[in-house]
């Protein structure tokens, strides 16, 4: 390996550290507590050094939603081939959607500005496209021998997104109820939405 080669390895080492280190603050101690010195503290690196991949903390988070978005999608990809049917693999889709943001909570509160007060999550803008694109060619598949229009199928979507994400958002404040009620409530709003589609 040539030195330039090895000197971007470094490199990319290191974003990746202050990255992690950044994730680990906020899993131990929540968003409030996340600056660029703590981080430089917790990795044994200077200031300066953090700054010269982020300029900002709010970069710094712009970084971690958009790897988010690409965990998110990845799993809900994932869901969805395993599954035979239309139906099946818009259930599983959504329901990997909502394990998603409870296993990586962070990176979900950063990716929709839950208790996160920045506008990094502007940045996650492209990918929560390709997020809702990934519903809506599902939705498309179930009426395809009906006549439906475009804003239908975004109806449809929004209306299923706006369930789960506010049952999500209201469990990650600490409002919500027990899982089986938030189960049987996912439940239930995907169940109902897709029936109503695939009518």
């Amino acid at each position: 390996m040539g030195s330039k080669e090895r000197i971007q390895r470094l490199k990319d080492d290191t974003r990746r550290n202050i990255l992690t280190a950044a994730l680990n603050i906020v899993k131990e101690d929540g968003w409030q507590s996340l600056n660029m010195r703590r981080i430089a503290l917790d990795i044994d690196y200077t200031a300066p050094v953090i700054y010269e991949y982020f300029d900002s903390k709010e970069s710094l988070i712009a970084e971690l939603t958009y790897q988010g978005y690409a965990k998110l999608l990845q799993s809900i990809r994932t869901a969805g081939n395993q599954m035979l049917s239309t139906v099946e693999q818009l259930l599983a889709m959504w329901l990997a959607y909502w394990n998603f943001a409870f296993t990586e909570k962070e990176l979900y509160q950063a990716m929709f500005g839950i208790e996160v007060h920045c506008s990094s999550m502007k940045s996650g803008h492209r990918k929560s496209e390709e997020l809702a694109t990934l519903f809506t060619d599902m939705i498309r598949q179930l009426v395809k021998d009906k006549e439906v229009s475009e804003e239908i199928i975004n109806t449809k979507y929004f209306r299923m997104w706006s369930v789960v994400h506010g049952l999500i958002s209201i469990n990650l404040v600490n409002k919500g109820k027990s899982e089986e009620i938030n189960q049987r409530v996912l439940h239930e709003a995907i169940h109902s939405t897709i029936t109503s589609i695939a009518e």
